[in-house]
């Protein structure tokens, strides 16, 4: 029952949800193990650079396809569960800006995880690596695109809101409208001025050109693209859960986060 009454979307899906990423996550982490084992112990020769290529080595590619299911049952699982601070989903597309969103907090934990990695090789065992700054580039990027979208269905872009809140709510409305397909011109254009080129990119899998050589290019372009996309689809949902709202007036305090302040208070309490 708390399963349930915690569940914003799975519903009785929430509990196999966990499951499965548990597992998956278990598995990767078995797998790492396997896998750093071979190359400190039997000289397997496995590192970073054959996950670029991991067609050609099937322990690879089994650890990269339970990181994929476990990233993916994972942001999953965490979107359904509603922040302190997060309004209530009410959008068509706000399920799927929640997973991205979730996704982009792990990988924030995992570029941390990266960063920190290096800073310890580098000037500790003086053992500088030659992938964390791309990796952490790359993911970094990622989080970036999903930091966006997430941002637009929280509704907590930069926005003025002198003139907007002086206007009566049909004025309201069509200043939304306007709003809402200024964006979508902007990603139509967008991605006709660079759609050849993000196919191009994809397509020879242009890489970054160092010594570990990820593909940055062939996945951040058309990364862009798509998350443009999204993001313009999610302004939609907004525009139209949104519509029936009543009129809102805005001020300095709403930027105020009384669940942090309480949190605060409670951790100097104890």
């Amino acid at each position: 029952m708390a399963e349930r009454a915690e569940s914003v979307w799975l519903g009785p899906v929430r509990k196999p949800m966990r499951v499965v990423m548990l597992a998956s996550t278990a598995g990767v982490g078995l797998l790492a193990i396997w896998l750093i084992a071979g190359r400190l112990f039997f000289g397997s020769g496995i590192g970073l650079k054959q996950f670029l290529s991991p067609a050609d080595t099937p322990s690879v590619l089994l650890t990269m396809i339970f990181g994929a299911v476990a990233l993916f049952s994972a942001s999953v699982y965490f979107a359904d569960r509603r922040g302190p601070i997060e309004p209530q989903p009410a959008g068509f597309f706000d399920f799927v800006s929640l997973v991205f969103s979730r996704l982009a907090m792990i990988a924030t934990a995992a570029c941390v995880i990266v960063m920190f990695y290096e800073v310890v090789s580098r000037y500790l065992f003086v053992k500088p690596t030659l992938w964390a700054n791309e990796l952490s580039l790359w993911i970094a990027g990622f989080i970036f695109l999903f930091a966006g979208l997430y941002a637009m269905q929280q509704r907590s872009h930069i926005r003025i809101y002198i003139i907007y809140d002086l206007m009566p709510r049909w004025m309201q409305k069509l200043s939304d409208i306007v709003s809402v397909l200024l964006i979508w011109v902007f990603a139509f254009l967008l991605v006709w001025g660079g759609y050849n080129e993000a196919v191009d990119k994809f397509l020879r899998w242009e890489t970054f050109g160092t010594a570990w050589d990820p593909p940055l290019p062939a996945t951040i372009k058309p990364a862009i693209l798509i998350m443009v996309v999204l993001v313009a689809i999610q302004a939609l949902s907004n525009l139209i859960a949104d519509w029936d709202k009543a009129p809102e007036h805005h001020s300095p305090l709403d930027e105020i986060d009384e669940s942090e302040i309480e949190q605060m208070r409670q951790s100097i309490k104890d």
